[in-house]
């Protein structure tokens, strides 16, 4: 049922539709004009003023013909960078890759095409469906920040699904960490490098020696920690008088991540202050946690629908967030599907044709065995 032609087509419009985050309007405009066609409204919240960006997310109601519980189903409109002026092309392995120099998008327009691809299949087959809601979000890749923005409180399905990992079609994400942001700042005393180092207090070297005592990497099988950006100083001949470090800690378990950025916080203000230093730590949490039950509804439903169609079900953890971590937190049980992009972030990015087409095969084998409960 599926018309592949179709869906590459689509795909490929929307991977060249620059669409960077915080720059998603092209991706609106194309997404309610196809949606218009289909006789539906994708209705835009108010996301675009609260993170400053040119769109907000959208959602797409498309109303039941079959007396089920309602369905949501999610992907994001944007994309990393480097993603103005994508060129897809599809090559002789029937795998579709950007021409070399930028990203190619899959990541997660793989998604959105094929939950267009979806609701064409619907009408053209007057297929059975529950109510469906499609919510279509920004920000994504700068840490969720549409579908924090949302307002969950509208919606009416229970269960969900976003399209959003990397594994092959058949992958279903049940657990994924909590994340916590931690900045942390190591401030000395400014002095002449040359005539009077002595009199100053290196923050630079503060904090060097702090991290030195810290964790970092991987803790244990559910836990990780890293720093990833560091700044501080103001010229060469200067005794540093501040120095930054952003990190993150994440777990599987809120108990661990907890515990863990504990001791990050504690350590650090003790190696900073014994030296004469002060510190300042500032912690954000980021996402919950996600937990699902093998017998929960929605795992199993999606369990059946991939067997169903030939794919093989593979119950997965992951160490990233993604929207469904948002989701969750929101009350609505929600798995996080694998679409089969590959090399994601990277300028090798690609997804094979036929993974392509499995997603929305794999959407539509949800829909009908929800059906059929």
């Amino acid at each position: 049922m599926v018309n592949e032609k179709r869906l590459l087509a689509s795909f490929i419009k929307m991977v060249e539709t620059d669409s960077i985050s915080g720059q998603e309007a092209g991706m609106r405009d194309l997404l309610r004009e196809e949606f218009r066609q289909l006789g539906l409204q994708a209705i835009e919240d108010g996301a675009a003023a609260l993170l400053e960006g040119n769109s907000g997310n959208l959602l797409v109601r498309v109303p039941g013909n079959k007396k089920r519980p309602p369905l949501l189903f999610s992907a994001h409109m944007d994309t990393v960078t480097p993603g103005l002026g994508i060129k897809a092309v599809l090559d002789d392995e029937g795998f579709i890759r950007s021409s070399g120099d930028t990203i190619l998008g899959s990541d997660d327009k793989a998604a959105v095409a094929a939950l267009v691809e979806v609701c064409h299949v619907l009408q053209e087959n007057n297929l059975e469906h529950p109510p469906l809601e499609l919510l279509f979000t920004v920000g994504e890749e700068q840490g969720l920040r549409g579908a924090k923005a949302f307002d969950f409180k509208q919606l009416m399905a229970k269960n969900a699904y976003v399209l959003d990992a990397g594994g092959e079609p058949g992958v279903i994400i049940t657990k994924s960490p909590c994340q916590n942001e931690i900045e942390y700042t190591a401030y000395g005393k400014a002095a002449h490098a040359g005539i009077s180092p002595e009199r100053g207090i290196n923050a630079i070297h503060l904090l060097a020696q702090a991290l030195a005592a810290m964790p970092c990497g991987r803790i244990d099988a559910e836990t990780t920690c890293n720093f990833g950006n560091i700044e501080g100083g103001t010229a060469r001949n200067i005794v540093a008088d501040f120095c930054r470090v952003k990190g993150e800690a994440r777990s599987l378990s809120r108990e661990k991540l907890e515990r863990l950025t504990a001791e990050l916080k504690s350590t650090f203000a003790s190696e900073v202050e014994k030296r004469g230093g002060r510190a300042e730590i500032e912690v954000r949490f980021l996402y919950p946690e996600m937990k699902l039950e093998e017998h929960e509804a929605v795992v199993q439903l999606a369990v059946n629908a991939a067997a169903s169609i030939g794919l093989q079900p593979q119950l997965q953890s992951t160490g990233g967030g993604s929207d469904a971590s948002i989701i969750n937190g929101n009350g609505i049980r929600c798995a996080n599907l694998g679409v089969g992009m590959q090399a994601v972030h990277t300028c090798d990015e690609h997804i094979r044709v036929i993974d392509l087409v499995n997603d929305a095969r794999w959407v539509l084998a949800i829909i009908q065995q929800a059906c059929q409960q």
